[in-house]
């Protein structure tokens, strides 16, 4: 019969595994979006492609969120290898409209701005992991103020507010840092949810969907930040 101290052990390996896994494949995401950010503001060819064509730069948007939809929605019912390859696919589109923050903010700005941003997260996942605090309910509560930056946001576009917009920046702030902290709990949730013996492909598909939405919580609370910290050129 197992130990108490060999169990505990044990479920610390499984759950260690399962976060390093999500947040290897979210740094391979971030990676790949912030090359491909790079790379397209650097390209006049590819700024004019996309920017300069509103088909395109829309059409990059919806696939965008259509790639986030069948991640989350259709993960279970998918390949491991699908859900690699979509997860990488979207890095890609995101770090290609993303590309427009070197149009709007110095490159100094950007990156001091990220690794504010680096730290910050750093200090909620940490929080996230190692409380004994439930945070399900400080998770529905940042949702519903998710959505509240959203309705603002949109209503923000026709109003051109300079007040609103800092405004929403400020509290998107606050709500990704709760996002944050909440998502990273939940990675030990999914983690222990996971049989003995479980196909790798199967564990794989929970690190992917892991990964995305650390990975969401990371830009968004970048991009918040930015809106901040950001000097414009």
């Amino acid at each position: 019969m197992q130990t108490i101290p060999l169990r505990k052990a044990q479920t610390r390996l499984i759950i260690n595994e399962f976060v390093r896994s999500v947040y290897n494949w979210m740094a391979i995401g971030l990676a790949l979006t912030g090359s491909v950010a790079f790379y397209v503001a650097n390209s006049e060819s590819m700024m004019r492609l996309i920017f300069g064509n509103q088909m395109v730069f829309f059409g990059l948007i919806i696939g965008e969120l259509a790639l986030v939809f069948t991640i989350s929605a259709r993960v279970q019912k998918i390949k491991a290898s699908t859900a690699t390859a979509l997860f990488v696919l979207y890095a890609a589109l995101n770090g290609a409209t993303l590309s427009a923050i070197f149009l709007i903010y110095t490159r100094t700005s950007i990156t001091s701005t990220f690794f504010i941003c680096a730290a910050t997260f750093v200090a909620c996942s940490i929080y996230g992991i190692t409380t004994k605090r439930d945070l399900t309910s400080l998770g529905g509560f940042m949702a519903m103020g998710l959505i509240g930056i959203i309705i603002a946001s949109v209503v923000n576009m026709f109003i051109g507010s300079y007040g609103m917009h800092m405004i929403i920046s400020y509290i998107g702030v606050i709500v990704f840092v709760g996002l944050t902290a909440y998502d990273t709990q939940k990675l030990k949730t999914m983690a222990l949810s996971q049989p003995a013996g479980l196909d790798a492909g199967v564990v794989r598909k929970g690190a992917i969907l892991g990964a995305l939405s650390l990975y969401l919580d990371f830009i968004n609370l970048f991009l918040m930040l930015l809106r901040i910290f950001g000097n414009r050129d």
